[in-house]
């Protein structure tokens, strides 16, 4: 009899964990996706700013390196490690694009409301030259880089790549959790020297 009432309990466990999962379901592409590693190629994407310019990875590599950030995104509300983060990349602007390379800013979220969240992210903050700030709604860029946090109240683990002119990965630092971000000194040791 207490095996009937534990399987039950089971059952109910489970329908409840069911109910509160994550309103971003993975597809196919995202389950198989694997994360880019050290001379492995990024795939390509294509987002916006927040005026709605288009950014075009493949189209940024013509021009250098490319150094892309995957931020938390919109979790509920603002990740204070992601503003911190931004906050230095954007301190050390000129270390980084002194190298010839340009950084993307990718803020993941649901597309309902993901701009307004994205801007209210980026009030105050100044966006230097050869930096794009872009959304990614619906997870497109998370999923195909195999950064799905799954998890409730994540969205997709921090992340920077540091990507050659050939879009190859020379640095790559993937954190499971809220810290652990790269620093900025990293990223210029990565970057090849002008």
């Amino acid at each position: 009899m207490r095996i009937h009432h534990l399987a039950a309990a089971l059952n109910i466990g489970m329908f409840i964990l069911t109910a509160a999962a994550p309103v971003y379901a993975e597809s196919k592409e995202a389950a198989s996706a694997t994360q880019p590693a050290v001379g492995q190629k990024t795939p390509d994407f294509n987002l916006k700013t927040l005026d709605d310019k288009p950014v075009q990875l493949s189209a940024l590599l013509k021009d250098g390196p490319v150094v892309v950030v995957m931020l938390r995104g919109w979790v509920g509300y603002q990740c204070p490690v992601c503003t911190k983060e931004v906050a230095s990349l954007t301190a050390k602007a000129s270390d980084i694009t002194a190298t010839g390379a340009r950084v993307v800013l990718i803020y993941p979220g649901q597309a309902d409301g993901l701009k307004a969240h994205a801007q209210e992210f980026a009030t105050g903050k100044q966006i230097p030259d050869k930096f794009y700030f872009v959304t990614d709604p619906d997870l497109a860029v998370v999923n195909a880089y195999g950064l799905r946090w799954d998890a409730k109240g994540e969205l997709a683990y921090p992340a920077t790549f540091v990507l050659d002119a050939d879009g190859t990965v020379t640095f790559c630092k993937i954190s499971h959790s809220h810290g652990g971000r790269a620093t900025v000194e990293e990223i210029v040791k990565a970057l090849p020297k002008k």
